[in-house]
């Protein structure tokens, strides 16, 4: 409903932040990231996510659209509402959430208030597919595992098994052993087709 609200700040803490624009003061709750990039500030423009329920209408705030569609993310996995996804976003940086995502670190997202083994597990096993397709997946990986995934990709292709079954099982094999050499990943990854 609201793609962003832009004003003077009127009052300002690590939770959430009082824009006025045009004689109105918008009560938006923010993150600890967003916080830090607005403190200093005497204006902002926030990107913002509604979130209406039968007792209020919540507005929530974001500096970036990375952060704010890693939120909308983390609120479609059950059990996890929009101040858990808030506090994580508080916790660490959308891109150190995505990146614990897609390398399946449950242990990173358990170290954050809130967050238990199943949910962490939820939201890795929801959104792992998501982020991996959006972030277009190599990205996250360094340039050394690119390459050894690259020719492990092409030489189980050429073998002739389906690319979208050999990127999945490469991925979650890097990811498990980022200093695997390319032989002992086509290796792997044959047990595992």
């Amino acid at each position: 409903m609201y793609e962003y609200i832009e004003g003077k700040i009127d009052e300002i803490n690590p939770a959430y932040v009082i824009l006025e624009n045009n004689g109105t003061g918008y009560f938006i709750s923010i993150s600890l990231t967003t916080y830090s990039q607005i403190q200093s500030k005497k204006d902002a423009r926030l990107l913002t996510h509604l979130v209406i329920r039968e007792d209020a209408h919540l507005l929530y705030g974001f500096f970036t659209r990375t952060e704010r569609d890693v939120f909308r993310q983390l609120i479609t996995v059950s059990g996890v509402g929009a101040n858990t996804a808030r506090m994580m976003l508080s916790s660490m940086s959308p891109s150190e959430i995505q990146k614990a995502i897609l390398t399946a670190n449950v242990v990173q997202l358990k170290s954050i208030k809130g967050i238990g083994s199943k949910t962490a597990e939820r939201i890795i096993v929801e959104l792992r597919d998501k982020i991996g397709h959006e972030a277009g997946g190599e990205e996250l990986f360094f340039a050394k595992d690119n390459r050894t995934r690259d020719e492990a990709l092409s030489a189980l292709i050429m073998l002739g098994f389906p690319k979208s079954a050999v990127e999945k099982v490469v991925n979650r094999l890097i990811t498990e052993n980022k200093d695997i050499v390319v032989e002992d990943l086509v290796k792997k990854a044959l047990k595992s087709l």
